[in-house]
């Protein structure tokens, strides 16, 4: 058998047994009926070379919180399609191998409003020391904070043009939120991060807000 009908092969048959190692988890969580069409899209999902956890994790959630049992098969299929669609995104990226991780990233990116091609361009920006999977999920939560999609995308290539630690982009959450504390939208806030955060040049020089002593306030909505 030639290697990728080997691989092909070790895919397929690994499938059921993702499958049946669903319903123990799901057992006593959700209703037998959610078990049963979350297994199905699992030995699917599965079968394609995708992540099975999180959509276990999606179905025990909406166990958790009491969701009709439809509404979490639509959720858990949803995701499914969402985990697929980043996958295409992120091999277009050139992102290779593509971790859990980074599929997780990218379906979490969609869900809260990016399209395939910002998935993408966010993959294409996000080579070391920069994770796609942490990039992807600091866009998800700027945009879940009310950052649109592109002034988020334009924030996260501001610090990794900056040359800024990884640990930096965690950072960007919390910083549009202290901003909206203070007053200011999401958008205000996001801009005025991103004016404090000058690029350094090739020489290393330090950004506008080192140079300047101080940060721009946020403005007043």
């Amino acid at each position: 058998m030639r290697p990728l009908g080997l691989a092909l092969a070790v895919v397929v048959a690994a499938a059921p047994l993702a499958a049946q190692a669903v319903a123990p988890r799901l057992d006593g969580r959700v209703p037998a009926d959610v078990a049963r069409a979350v297994a199905e899209i699992a030995r699917d999902a599965a079968a394609r070379g995708l992540p099975v956890e999180p959509l276990i994790q999606k179905a025990i959630e909406g166990g958790a919180k009491g969701v009709p049992a439809e509404r979490v098969i639509t959720a858990v299929r949803v995701l499914a399609a969402r985990l697929e669609e980043a996958r295409g995104a992120l091999r277009d990226a050139g992102i290779a191998p593509l971790s859990p991780e980074a599929l997780e990233g990218g379906a979490d990116a969609l869900n809260a409003g990016l399209n395939a091609r910002q998935v993408r361009d966010l993959g294409r920006i996000s080579r070391p020391p920069y994770d796609p999977a942490l990039t992807l999920r600091v866009a998800a939560t700027l945009s879940a904070l009310g950052v649109p999609a592109p002034q988020g995308m334009r924030l996260l290539q501001h610090v990794i043009q900056a040359g800024r630690r990884p640990n930096d982009l965690l950072d960007l959450p919390n910083e549009v939120q202290m901003g909206m504390a203070r007053g200011a939208t999401a958008v205000q806030a996001a801009e005025d991060i991103e004016g404090q955060r000058g690029p350094r040049d090739q020489q290393g020089q330090q950004g506008r807000n080192d140079q300047q002593g101080q940060a721009r306030p946020i403005r007043k909505p």
